[in-house]
């Protein structure tokens, strides 16, 4: 996330930014023929496979493309389980806003108060819950540490670390352990290190583990049959695709990390979902039937997070954040783990959603100086595929992916739309820091 930068002066009201068209795309059955044409071009771009849902009211598209596993041969499947990465950061936050709800948690409160062992002086008083929620702590990520191979451009980490078990203390040790980014609140700068305290925080004030209580208050009540948190168990129940991690290269061919120990994301990107589960957790999320007004509101209350151009690339909350796309602003969350990538957006009434699931992590490559993510036609690919699942009919393009066709008029699709200059949102396991100097 070191490429991520800036932070607009204030905090926007809940739901600010361009008007709303999405009525424009809703109330219409989605162009399932289109859909599935882009989802086709996505993999052909180079994704070895993709899973999405779509929805719209009560109609509904499911569709995949490509290979699950590319060894076996065997095809994608719409309703595969996946590691969601940091979509959990979501069912977090609800959870601790429903703690917030209770009285139990105060959001401006200092994290000290609740976990002083974890985030012990000056900085525990400093740092408040609504800090790690949407990310203005100043606490750096935890990264680098868990895989301390990334430190001087090698994934041996991944591998040595494949089945090892973590704690959370341990987590956090290594991102509390590291300078102070900036002053709490004066910066924005994503750090998973954030959504680990905060289920330190809910075990604290619950008396409860962490993942056992979003389940039994978010998972549960939703009727999310395919979410759970796997704990330790490195194996995905359940039907769902090899994972491949390319790490831009460093990994070739790419290798399976589908089965992984995934204790060192936790509570802030262990999940296991579907696309379709996450459709309707997010409907159900901005419908209101999750959290209280009070609570969602400032859910929905950002801060401006801007690109190396000075452009807002997006408005983050707690746990949730906005961006824009043809047909208005968007609401959801994206995630990355080693070899999986997940985005879920949803307009924001929660009355059409967009989830996608992908199987190959990092297949774009860097600059010869090692500064900058180049575009790959899969990124263009997804994003057209994002821009018609939310918008419909209504979502311009420069060109179609899926036939090269180009439309006689309207602005090419807006990449400005997802969380640059990262070239898609892949906010868990990014190149680290050092590549930058070392040209790798």
């Amino acid at each position: 996330m070191a490429l991520l930068a800036g932070l607009a002066p204030a905090a926007n009201a809940a739901g600010e930014g361009p008007p709303a068209a999405h009525a424009a795309a809703t109330g219409r059955h989605p162009d399932r023929a289109q859909l599935q044409r882009r989802l086709n071009a996505i993999h052909e771009a180079g994704i070895y496979g993709v899973y999405s849902a779509v929805r719209d009211g009560r109609a509904r598209f499911d569709g995949a493309a490509g290979l699950a596993d590319v060894s076996a041969g065997l095809p994608a499947r719409p309703d595969l389980r996946h590691r969601v990465g940091s979509v959990t950061k979501t069912f977090t936050a609800v959870a601790v806003l429903q703690q917030s709800a209770k009285g139990r948690v105060g959001l401006d409160r200092p994290v000290g108060d609740y976990v002083p062992e974890l985030l012990p002086g000056e900085r525990g008083r400093k740092v408040t819950v609504r800090m790690l929620l949407n990310h203005t702590s100043g606490i750096d990520d935890y990264i680098e540490g868990a895989f301390p191979s990334l430190q001087t451009g090698t994934t041996e980490s991944l591998d040595d670390h494949r089945f090892r078990t973590v704690r959370p203390a341990e987590l956090i040790g290594y991102g509390v352990g590291r300078p102070q980014l900036f002053e709490p609140g004066a910066g924005w700068s994503y750090s998973n290190t954030n959504y680990v305290l905060l289920g330190e925080v809910l075990r604290k004030v619950t008396g409860q583990d962490p993942e056992r209580l979003i389940t039994q208050d978010v998972i549960r009540p939703m009727g999310l049959r395919d979410t759970y948190f796997p704990g330790a168990d490195p194996y995905i129940r359940g039907p769902h695709a090899r994972m491949y991690e390319n790490f831009l290269g460093l990994i070739d061919p790419p290798r399976d990390y589908s089965a992984y120990n995934m204790t060192w994301a936790g509570t802030a990107g262990a999940l296991v979902s579907t696309a379709q589960d996450l459709n309707t957790f997010y409907r159900a999320l901005l419908s209101g039937d999750l959290l209280p007004r009070r609570q969602l509101d400032e859910m929905r209350t950002t801060i401006d997070v801007k690109d190396e151009t000075g452009a807002v690339a997006l408005r983050y909350g707690l746990g949730i954040y906005s961006l824009d796309t043809p047909c208005g602003p968007a609401w959801g969350h994206d995630g990355a783990v080693w070899g999986a990538g997940t985005w879920a957006l949803s307009s924001p009434d929660g009355a059409r959603q967009f989830a996608i699931g992908y199987n190959l992590m990092k297949y774009q490559r860097l600059s010869e100086d090692g500064t900058v993510l180049l575009p790959h036609p899969a990124d263009a690919a997804l994003i057209a595929y994002k821009d018609r699942s939310l918008c419909g009919t209504t979502a311009p393009l420069a060109s179609d992916p899926a036939t090269g066709d180009r439309p006689a008029e309207g602005p090419a699709a807006d990449t400005r739309a997802l969380p640059v200059p990262r070239a898609l949102p892949q906010v868990d396991a990014m190149p680290p820091r050092p590549w930058a100097s070392s040209g790798r």
